[in-house]
């Protein structure tokens, strides 16, 4: 009423300038309008009752007469135009009181900035990257980081709390006090205001506050979207908050919950009561209360025009592919109670029982197998409101492998009970084959053994979601106790079986090296042999050309002989001397033969003169030792070639 008075005596139609003037005036009207149109000194008059307020004048200072006023004008004031004015908007500041953790952040911003610029902020202050940053607490839900803050039509003052999922705890001792309510347990005592029954609920301080209302539907069956809460502290403002941080009183807080009430709601409840009589469930009413939630009409309910309803048969008969089969059977059942169903393993039931028991212990899981039956007055019912549940599709996804069969044909039925005959006894088949139509839908739960399938518990269709999930979690201790037996079993059986495999790689290890080595003594072996080969052949070789240059000397001239003869004596590298006679007239090259005749080839030995020093080898051969200057005599040095 103050915006629309406040808008029709200034002419203002921007709702955002107005409320921000207002705010700066702390919502006092006449101020505000003395600070958009200062007027002179005069009266504004009200209609509340002929009150006279003192202030600028809009229009004559009289009271209206009767006839002047407009009755139908929701405005107190008398609508006046002011005449034509520049009203230039301050910027409206917003006060931001953000709480990390153990810390509380005060931020100033105008309206114009956006939620970006408040992580900014935060980024610089508490030292958190806006990336790991969640800003919660906005009245309007989530939003990013590019809105502007004066499109979400804040107040003045808000409370903001920023989480960060992705950042580990802080190790430091301020985050002492949380961390130790993360590790607290609560005791929550929740009043059912219709039933008027309390429930004591152990929770521990890590558990959110969604957490709370699944299990609070799951023992009130009022869904989570109907549940009406008195109780929570002020500061629990999002279902996503912990306990530990949610404001609860330790170590207990009462709540109260109860259901919204609709006109919906009050009309199935009425019908209800006139036709209770006609229930063929054991089911309390409560347990049929949101049977239109899951589109399920009261002829459903009751079994009554179902067959009217049906499109088609959830599973076709003497279908020759079961893996077709289940598919046909999730498509239709999807269609009949919508798409918050137990996900059906799509395959023969032996693949079901391969995915279930035959993989390592801790991956295996329950066999639920659900029997459906069309013509029983139940089946809408457990279907649409125990089998569709949340909390009974979200146990039945983590902890089973759920399995479906249409028995409403007699084909279908009769292929179902060998089945179950070959894989669970006769008894169990001769069980399922004596039940009455009425007393489907049935819930098989089974566990896989070492050397059977043992059927832990057969649940009829009269039964109640609290009851469904008890025994469920009965089997799942059943299971819990036997697989920790199996990982158990498994674990000893994979440590021997990782200590043999040690053992063989070990054995492998060492029969590789011991082969190794021996191949590397052969090629060692092999090796000296082959080079001792070449070297004989070498010497052999050597030694037969030394013999064919020995031969091939002329012999050594005598002493006594009349024609002219060279002594040269020669040096070895060893040290040793040898000499001979060569007639003067020889050629070098015979020289050249005589020291390879003694092992020193020319080829690797070079013969060196003394005075002059001179390399003999460097002469022509093919001149004589006279002609060479090696006579009368010499004395020549072997030295070995680089």
């Amino acid at each position: 009423m103050i915006l629309a008075d406040f808008q029709a005596c200034t002419g203002i139609e921007n709702i955002d300038e107005a409320i921000t003037l207002l705010e700066q005036n702390n919502w006092d009207l006449v101020a505000a309008i003395n600070g958009v149109i200062p007027q002179e000194n005069g009266v504004l008059q009200s209609d509340y009752g002929g009150e006279t307020l003192q202030g600028p004048a809009y229009g004559p200072t009289s009271h209206p007469t009767a006839s002047s006023s407009t009755p139908s004008s929701s405005s107190a004031f008398r609508h006046v135009v002011p005449s034509r004015q520049i009203v230039e908007r301050q910027p409206r500041m917003l006060d931001f009181r953000v709480e990390y953790r153990d810390r509380n952040v005060d931020v100033v911003l105008e309206d114009s900035c956006t939620v970006g610029e408040i992580k900014h902020i935060l980024e610089n202050e508490l030292q958190i990257p806006v990336s790991k940053m969640l800003l919660k607490g906005w009245k309007t839900g989530d939003v990013d980081d590019s809105t502007v803050l004066k499109t979400l039509h804040l107040p003045k003052n808000n409370s903001l709390y920023v989480l960060t999922p992705d950042l580990p705890p802080p190790s430091s001792s301020n985050s002492g006090a949380l961390q130790e309510s993360l590790n607290q347990n609560f005791m929550l005592i929740i009043t059912h205001r219709e039933v008027q029954r309390e429930y004591n609920l152990n929770f521990s301080g890590s558990s959110t506050i969604q957490e709370v209302k699944r299990n609070v539907y799951d023992l009130t069956s009022i869904p989570v979207r109907h549940q009406l809460w008195e109780g929570w502290p002020p500061s629990a403002t999002d279902d996503s908050m912990t306990l530990a941080a949610s404001g609860l009183t330790y170590p207990c807080h009462r709540l109260t919950v109860g259901r919204r009430s609709s006109p919906a709601q009050t009309r199935e409840q009425s019908e209800e009561q006139c036709t209770d009589v006609h229930m063929v469930s054991d089911s309390d009413g409560d347990d049929f209360e949101d049977a239109t939630e899951f589109g399920v009409d009261d002829g459903e309910m009751f079994g009554m025009a179902s067959s009217a309803l049906r499109k088609s048969p959830m599973m076709p008969e003497n279908a020759e592919n079961e893996g077709d089969a289940l598919l046909q059977f999730t498509a239709e059942f999807s269609s009949r109670y919508g798409d918050c169903h137990p996900v059906y393993f799509i395959g023969s039931l032996e693949a079901a029982f391969q995915e279930a028991f035959y993989g390592k212990a801790r991956d295996r899981k329950l066999l639920a197998i659900y029997l459906h039956h069309d013509e029983s007055v139940l089946t809408n019912v457990f279907c649409s409101q125990m089998l569709c549940a949340e909390s009974i599709v979200s146990y039945l996804s983590q902890n089973f492998i759920t399995w479906a069969w249409d028995m409403t044909k007699e084909a279908n039925r009769a292929r179902f009970l060998t089945m179950c005959t070959r894989h669970f006894g006769s008894v169990v088949a001769q069980t399922i084959r004596t039940q009455k139509t009425d007393q489907f839908p049935l819930f098989l739960i089974i566990m896989g053994k070492r050397s059977s399938n043992e059927v832990l518990n057969v649940i009829q269709g009269n039964t109640t979601v609290d009851e469904l999930m008890m025994r469920l979690m009965a089997a799942m201790e059943i299971f819990s106790a036997q697989q920790q037996e199996d990982i158990k079993d498994e674990d000893e059986r994979e440590a021997r079986e990782n200590v043999k495999r040690e053992q063989d790689e070990a054995y492998r290890i060492s029969l590789e090296a011991d082969r190794a080595k021996r191949e590397a003594q052969e090629r060692e072996q092999a090796e000296q042999f082959r080079l001792e080969q070449i070297r004989k052949e070498q010497e052999e070789e050597r030694e037969a050309i030394r013999l064919s240059l020995e031969q091939s000397l002329p012999p050594e001239p005598k002493k006594e002989s009349t024609e002219s003869v060279s002594k040269l004596r020669i040096r070895t590298p060893s040290g040793e001397f040898f000499e001979r006679r060569f007639l003067a007239s020889s050629k070098l090259q015979v020289v050249f033969d005589f020291v390879a005749s003694k092992g020193y080839p020319w080829e690797e030995f070079k013969l060196l003169g003394t005075f002059p020093r001179r390399d003999v080898t460097q002469l022509d051969p093919n001149k004589s030792l006279l002609e060479v200057k090696l006579y009368p005599q010499e004395t020549l040095f072997l030295e070995a070639k680089e």
